[in-house]
């Protein structure tokens, strides 16, 4: 423990000085290279550091009252076997050290991979199954090119991304909202264990602090930090994904959104990025191909097989997949489409449902199975 402290001991006292937001303490380390060089400063020298104030002057001479703060929380992480990486270690993301305001430091579990682009995939947390299925898909797709997928761990769009990439046996990022030891949702306790094994689960919150709604927009600069790119699958107009798509533009990165239906309210803010300029997604070649650079293709999991359409052998239900997408449909629009009676088309439906081809929606809606 006293070399763990010794090593991390100034960044977190640093870090307990008020008022000392990200954007100086970047700027500090930029003059100083080390948080102990900035205890160690004159006034003078201080004072030669942009935007620094003379009560933080007096704060960071007074230091040592911050010890015990700071050693507390480094207590808690050594027991619970948490790691720490500096915005000075060679495994801190290099994309995210270009942001004006990087933490810091991170605390994390799992394993960082520096050399593995990122990019990251948010959207709702009440998302429709199109969203989910989208999701998953675009997150499989990405994670078997090689690039990690980033996202925040909420329920909906952001859990289907993780499944997405863990089923690619690709790497994953979680960037929390609250602390390491405060898995939020509470159900996702499973993902939690299943991203450790194969990525990692970050955040800059202390490790029991709580999900505040206003730690969320705070976190959702990392992620876009992270990437190289960010795509949203749903999100309505007011929507925290659209705060990630925003800062992810401010960062020079690219902007991807997915386009859904006009009625559904989940859409609206992807159309709205779509409006102004977001490059629109079909499939996951269209991010590949803006990306490719980055791509590295992993190799395939034994079993593992590409989707193809399904060699249907019954005429019927051929026809009626066809007439499918990802988006679910109601059956009258099938039946019109397809021009076959209802109960033709009622049973090849059933038929494919059971063959898992097919999956049926709350109101007689159907679409394609992503599963």
């Amino acid at each position: 423990m006293d070399l763990f402290s010794d090593k991390y001991l100034p960044w977190f006292i640093l870090k307990e000085i008020p008022n000392l937001g990200n954007r100086l303490y970047k700027r500090l380390i930029h003059r100083f290279e080390l948080p102990e060089n900035v205890f160690l400063a004159s006034k003078s020298q201080l004072k030669s550091v942009a935007g620094i104030s003379s009560a933080i002057i007096r704060e960071i001479q007074g230091h040592t009252k911050y010890q015990d703060q700071a050693r507390s929380e480094l207590d808690l992480i050594y027991r619970f076997n948490i790691k720490i990486v500096t915005c000075v270690d060679e495994n801190y993301p290099s994309l995210l050290k270009e942001i004006n305001d990087p933490p810091p430091f991170l605390t994390y579990v799992g394993t960082l991979d520096p050399t593995a682009p990122c990019i990251s995939i948010v959207g709702s947390r009440k998302a429709t199954s199109y969203g989910l299925n989208t999701a998953e898909h675009l997150s499989f797709s990405l994670a078997s090119n090689g690039f990690q997928v980033v996202s925040g761990m909420a329920r909906g769009i952001d859990s289907a991304a993780h499944w997405g990439a863990l089923k690619a046996t690709g790497k994953t990022i979680a960037v929390l909202g609250s602390g390491l030891n405060r898995i939020y949702p509470k159900e996702n306790h499973k993902l939690f264990s299943q991203i450790r094994e194969r990525g990692a689960i970050m955040s800059e919150f202390k490790i029991n602090t709580d999900p505040f709604p206003y730690n969320f927009p705070i976190r959702n600069r990392v992620i876009a930090g992270l990437s190289c790119g960010t795509i949203v699958v749903e999100a309505e107009k007011r929507s925290g994904s659209l705060i990630t798509a925003r800062l992810s533009n401010e960062y020079n990165r690219e902007v991807f959104a997915v386009p859904g239906s006009i009625k559904s309210k989940k859409s609206r803010g992807t159309h709205s990025l779509l409006k102004q300029g977001a490059k629109l997604v079909e499939n996951e070649m269209d991010i590949i191909d803006e990306l490719h650079q980055f791509v590295h293709v992993l190799p395939q999991t034994p079993g593992e097989k590409s989707k193809k359409r399904p060699a249907l052998v019954d005429k019927n239900q051929g026809l009626v997949y066809k007439h499918l997408d990802p988006y679910p449909k109601h059956i009258d629009l099938i039946i019109k489409s397809t021009r076959m009676g209802s109960g033709i088309v009622s049973a090849s439906l059933l038929d494919l449902e059971l063959q898992g081809l097919v999956q049926r929606h709350p109101g007689n809606y159907f679409s394609i199975s992503e599963a």
